[in-house]
């Protein structure tokens, strides 16, 4: 019998608490890798789970990072999966690779990396703005597939493209983030707030190396935001004529906010997670992989005048307590209320709010170079 390949991405995360626990679980760095001989390696098991490809970082991707910067990010989803009882859990990386994965790492022949990705990004596009998307592969409740961030992220940042192509590229989408509550619900993966500053900083380097210098880190998970904020404080440090800038999530401006309050049918709570908001952009993006009928709204989270949930606004107060305090599903808000109608509106308000801030960039790197070669003038006469 052959061996079977799934989609890990798709799962909901009762599914992958169900999966039998010596499954081998496959991180692939790229595409291009022969199955046959994939299976042949694994001992042609009955099933295979091929999580969400790693875009680039090493050799030939495109774009390549310190193999130590891969090495650690990898190391920490591994061991995700490995928190999570999986047994047999592998990154599957072309040869020559010193990633420091000892036995978890399957390294088979692979097409010629450049001639499946150019150079990422294009050097001709040195005077853009670089959006970085990164979603995450983590549980979204009973009834949203573990890439649901990913996908929403992704869609945002290729429409956004496709309306400014003049002024903004972007990197492949990252499916991985950081999830500092991933032991409570299964199909959570985490590569660490360290690990993840460093690999974006060093991304970071490279492109300032190649004379890039306006980019945009768009996150489509909330977990990756705080980390976000200090690769980008410790890129304008390090770097001081760029323009490196993140946001909160996406439809967190006050057009975005403004857009949510008109369309919404949950009140405050409804918004957080799996909620109205993420399951309405799925019902539009990717019905299929949204399964209403399993819809279980959360919304008793411990609320305080100053500590509370929803999408933009969650209180002065910052924590983190775990989260089956305040879930049983792994979902927060009010999934029930999604409409694939507000879907529709939501994206477009989203990449509405993303052109916006490539314009800001801009302006900002522009007025800003332009200020420092005034002061430089004025002092050299």
């Amino acid at each position: 019998m052959m061996t079977r390949f799934f989609a890990f991405e798709d799962l909901t995360w009762p599914e992958v608490k169900s999966l039998p626990r010596d499954s081998p679980l496959i991180i692939p760095l790229g595409e291009g890798y022969p199955r046959e001989i994939l299976a042949e390696a694994l001992g042609n098991p009955d099933s295979v789970g091929l999580l969400p490809e790693f875009p680039f970082g090493w050799t030939d991707s495109g774009l390549r990072v310190l193999e130590c910067l891969l090495g650690a990010y990898l190391r920490n989803l591994l061991a995700s999966l490995r928190d999570d009882g999986f047994t047999r859990v592998f990154a599957l990386t072309p040869p020559g690779l010193n990633l420091e994965l000892g036995n978890s790492q399957i390294a088979l022949p692979i097409q010629p990396r450049k001639e499946l990705y150019p150079t990422l990004p294009p050097d001709n596009n040195q005077d853009k703005v670089v959006i970085i998307p990164i979603g995450h592969t983590e549980q979204h409740g009973y009834h949203l597939p573990l890439s649901t961030d990913t996908r929403i992220i992704d869609a945002i940042c290729k429409k956004t493209v496709q309306n400014t192509e003049t002024k903004a590229t972007m990197l492949p989408v990252m499916p991985y983030g950081v999830s500092t509550h991933r032991s409570s619900f299964a199909g959570t993966l985490n590569a660490q707030g360290r690990a993840f500053e460093d690999f974006w900083l060093g991304i970071i380097d490279v492109l300032v190396a190649r004379s890039f210098n306006r980019f945009y880190f768009i996150s489509g998970h909330g977990g990756n935001c705080s980390f976000l904020v200090n690769v980008v404080k410790y890129a304008g440090e390090r770097y001081p004529w760029i323009f490196c800038a993140t946001s909160w999530l996406y439809l967190s401006s006050p057009d975005g906010i403004s857009s949510l309050e008109k369309y919404r049918r949950s009140g405050m709570g409804g918004m957080g997670h799996a909620c109205e908001l993420e399951t309405s952009l799925m019902l539009y993006l990717h019905p299929e992989l949204t399964h209403m009928e399993k819809v279980v709204d959360e919304i008793n989270f411990i609320s305080t005048p100053s500590y509370y949930m929803d999408w933009v606004e969650g209180g002065s107060l910052i924590a983190n307590p775990p989260w089956e305090d305040d879930t049983l599903t792994g979902a927060y808000g009010a999934g029930s209320l999604a409409t694939e109608e507000n879907g529709k509106i939501w994206l477009e308000a989203a990449i509405e709010e993303k052109i916006k801030h490539v314009n800001e960039i801009h302006e900002q790197y522009q007025r800003r170079n332009k200020q420092r070669q005034a002061r430089l003038t004025n002092h050299l006469a």
